[in-house]
């Protein structure tokens, strides 16, 4: 990939065409698990009448969405009251579908400006903007798969079956950086 720059109020950079399949499938993935997440809202008669939607009460059990999806009301491990409990629950309820359609919508951005078979990618600010929160989304989704850690070294051994996996994660880092730089500069 050749390196983000801004000119004339767009952003732009350049990416082969296996960097661009690699970045295109995982957004894929992560946008195909965020829109299974949204089909697990249940069905609301209240929310079909006045227009709200509500989304599950209940966290994600895949690692990788509840990462992605945190909960919006930490509970005290010591005293989880029903109280609290309930509060955590409506607060999903009523927040997770913005969140999950901000990041399938930041996730389409991404899948419509990047060429498949790679190529020069011109974005305006807004545009890089959803590529900052797509590339962030998906370093966490693969961090998360991961177990990616501060003290982690940048290297692993061979047979460890991340390692490959290592690299794409510290490629996709770099490409946010670089993206961050040029909207900074």
């Amino acid at each position: 990939m050749r390196d983000w720059h801004k000119r004339g109020g767009k952003v732009f950079a350049g990416f082969e065409q296996q960097e661009a399949a690699v970045l295109r499938g995982l957004v894929s993935q992560l946008e195909d698990m965020l829109r299974a997440r949204a089909e697990e809202a249940p069905q609301d008669p209240l929310a079909e009448l006045t227009g709200i939607r509500t989304g599950p009460s209940e966290s994600p059990d895949d690692p990788v969405l509840s990462r992605l999806l945190p909960d919006y009301h930490k509970l005290d491990p010591d005293n989880p009251s029903k109280e609290s409990l309930d509060s955590a629950s409506a607060l999903r309820s009523l927040h997770e579908p913005e969140l999950v359609e901000a990041k399938v919508g930041v996730a389409a951005v991404v899948m419509e400006t990047l060429p498949r078979d790679g190529g020069d990618v011109r974005l305006t600010y807004e545009q890089a903007d959803a590529w900052l929160s797509a590339l962030n989304d998906v370093r966490l989704a693969l961090g998360t798969a991961l177990d990616v850690t501060e003290d982690m070294p940048d290297e692993l051994p061979e047979e460890d079956p991340r390692s490959p996996h290592l690299g794409v994660y510290h490629w996709l880092t770099w490409v946010q950086e670089s993206l961050v730089r040029a909207l900074a500069g």
